[in-house]
């Protein structure tokens, strides 16, 4: 229990500290202190929730589908760009500092671009998606490959692999923590990605939605789109999380190890 216990401790203070922050505005709301048309209260986020919600979930399905169809084609463009990048070392030397400058351009200047060349369809915004989950999971997986051990690529070497055999099971297997951080990162980024591309024009899609009711000033309902994108992010990370311990499961023993020991 004593070993339990700090655990315990670190999941409930979050929890806690958000539910105290969200009566301190309700608090502050109902006393006035903070005008109803700056600050919507919790409550009336909660009513404009509830109240549009199937609204909501409509435009969130294709938001959703712009942010995965984005992260499966970032995924798999980071494998190939990564891969090569790591057999080629002039490739890396010649391509990395451009897509290192890629990430310097703000999201927000890009996307009325894209809107401008594809229209007001999808392919807009999974192309945003794309651009920024590529790069963090492509810089995940190149730092893996840079910090494979040496010593079993050596042992494999002696053993007559050949090079494909090394990236396998030394390289590719090794990267998958960087590859999982970056895929994490990425699933934070795919839907807020998305949201801003549907800003700039679209039919359905919480950007879209966003867009309408900021015209008719209802910034409860604002509230309430922004806390579900929130909500899908994180939802997002956490079943990253899930796939990462299904995929390495090692890591999870290794992980109970260290508590046992500590």
């Amino acid at each position: 229990m004593k070993r339990r216990l700090p655990s315990i401790i670190s999941r409930l203070l979050p929890l806690g500290v958000f539910i105290l922050l969200i009566l301190l505005w309700e608090v502050l709301c109902d006393a006035g202190v903070v005008p109803a048309y700056m600050l919507p209260s919790p409550r009336s986020v909660w009513e404009a929730f509830k109240g549009d919600f199937p609204l909501l979930c409509e435009h969130g399905k294709v938001t959703l589908q712009e942010a995965f169809y984005g992260m499966f084609i970032g995924v798999a463009l980071a494998f190939a760009v990564a891969i090569l990048m790591d057999a080629f070392p002039l490739l890396y030397e010649g391509f990395y500092p451009i897509i290192v400058v890629t990430q310097t351009i703000p999201t927000i200047a890009i996307a009325p671009l894209l809107v401008l060349w594809m229209g007001y369809d999808m392919a807009p915004k999974v192309t945003l998606v794309v651009i920024t989950s590529f790069f963090p999971i492509t810089v995940g997986l190149l730092e893996g490959f840079k910090a494979a051990d040496p010593d079993m690529m050596n042992l494999l070497r002696s053993m007559g692999a050949n090079k494909l055999q090394i990236f396998w099971h030394v390289k590719l297997f090794g990267a998958g923590a960087s590859f999982f951080s970056g895929l994490k990162i990425s699933a934070a980024y795919a839907v807020v990605s998305a949201v801003i591309s549907e800003w700039l024009g679209g039919f359905l899609g919480l950007g879209v939605y966003m867009v309408r009711v900021k015209k008719s000033y209802s910034f409860d309902k604002m509230f309430a789109v922004i806390f579900l994108i929130c909500i899908i992010s994180l939802l997002l990370m956490k079943a990253v999380d899930g796939l990462q311990k299904l995929c390495m499961p090692w890591e999870r023993q290794k992980e109970r190890r260290m508590r046992d020991k500590s």
